[in-house]
């Protein structure tokens, strides 16, 4: 048994109507920055209003600021934690999807460091600074998707550099994942989302630092994820289906605290880096078969445990996992994801391998075996439609 630590701070509160603890749960301060989406959703489904009533009813004030985009930036980081200041706000609170809860990490860090984000950011043109604290931040997701509620990393973009950053200051005081506020997300966005769990929880089964902990983890989310995806993407009103991808992130959460992603999302980074519309899981989703068919050598035994799981039956062959994803894939409806609607071409393969080494070098530290250049490229040309 190897040694290894375990540390995840976040006191989370998980259910159906689990939102009515952020009005009894103390605060950590007096007046809240509540970060959301540029889009429409948190106040059309009356998200936002709920938030700001719980708050004030808990003896808090809050200010608003809505210019999150889907893949965020460094741009509204400083701009908002600017507002946090001036306004006298002592917490932040994410509502929304990853990118808000990302944001608001990255918000409550420069509310309370000087100069500018990318001074602390470690790859590309970062200067790798250290934080001495950020502000506490409240996580509340309404998709199932990025795990953020319960683990300390934020993922920003600047200049075509999109990385990740987090340390013991950036996990959230406490989250709130009540799958009420999931069933508005939209059939497709659903299963995006929901593969991004997926491979938070699968890249780090297979990483090189995973440990029994994160192990138990990632398993019963990627189960969950096989066999009541398809459910949520079918029918968002499925509760029980809502319920179970939501548990399946957090539990992918976890396992990012516990273990790590590897280099599939430094390669999925670089692509969104430079084509912003293209939805983090579906990036994912459309390079998973050949990046993991890459590693199926090196760790059969790891690749027919995530099988067994999927499938219910014993297995003999890593492929069977290949199988087993391609099949989840073809039932979410995400079987044919082409890159080129997004304005991806062939010749922009090769700056996609130099950016994911350049902006999220470590994550190829995790992998089974080290990626070659050649290798990373194959799998971009393999997966490119």
């Amino acid at each position: 048994m190897q040694n290894f630590n375990h540390f995840i701070p976040t006191k989370l509160f998980f259910g159906c109507g689990s939102i009515s603890n952020l009005a009894t749960t103390p605060l950590p301060g007096k007046k809240a920055l509540i970060v959301i989406s540029a889009g429409t959703s948190m106040r059309k489904y009356g998200y936002l209003e709920t938030v700001v009533n719980a708050v004030a009813k808990n003896g808090a004030e809050s200010v608003v600021y809505d210019k999150i985009l889907p893949n965020p930036i460094k741009t509204h980081v400083m701009e908002a934690a600017e507002i946090c200041r001036k306004e006298g706000c002592d917490f932040v609170i994410g509502l929304g999807g990853g990118s808000s809860i990302d944001s608001a990490k990255s918000i409550a860090v420069m509310a309370c460091n000087e100069g500018d984000y990318w001074d602390y950011i470690s790859g590309g043109t970062g200067k790798g600074k250290s934080i001495k604290r950020a502000l506490p931040v409240i996580a509340i997701p309404t998709t199932a998707g990025t795990g953020t509620e319960m683990d300390p990393w934020t993922v920003i973009t600047n200049n075509n550099e999109k990385i990740g950053y987090g340390n013991e200051h950036t996990f959230p005081v406490f989250s709130i994942v009540d799958p009420e506020l999931m069933v508005s997300v939209p059939a497709h966005l659903t299963a995006y989302q929901g593969f991004d769990a997926f491979f938070h929880a699968s890249e780090g089964f297979m990483a090189n630092i995973a440990n029994p902990t994160s192990r138990l983890y990632s398993l019963k989310s990627i189960e969950l994820l096989y066999k009541f995806l398809p459910a949520a993407v079918a029918d968002g009103n499925d509760m029980e289906a809502r319920t179970n991808v939501a548990l399946a992130s957090t539990l992918a959460g976890m396992v990012e605290s516990t273990s790590s992603c590897t280099s599939e999302h430094s390669l999925e980074h670089a692509m969104s880096a430079f084509y912003p519309a293209l939805p983090h899981g579906a990036g994912l989703i459309s390079l998973s078969l050949a990046y993991f068919a890459a590693f199926m050598k090196d760790v059969p035994e790891l690749f027919i445990e995530m099988a067994e799981v999927m499938t219910g039956k014993k297995s003999t062959d890593p492929a069977d996992f290949i199988t087993a994803l391609a099949t989840m894939q073809k039932a979410c409806k995400v079987d044919n994801i082409k890159l080129s609607e997004y304005g991806i071409i062939e010749g922009d393969l090769v700056k996609f391998v130099q950016n994911a080494r350049a902006t999220m070098g470590g994550l190829f530290s995790f992998d089974p075996h080290p990626l070659s250049d050649e290798e990373i490229l194959s799998i971009y040309k393999q997966s490119y439609k």
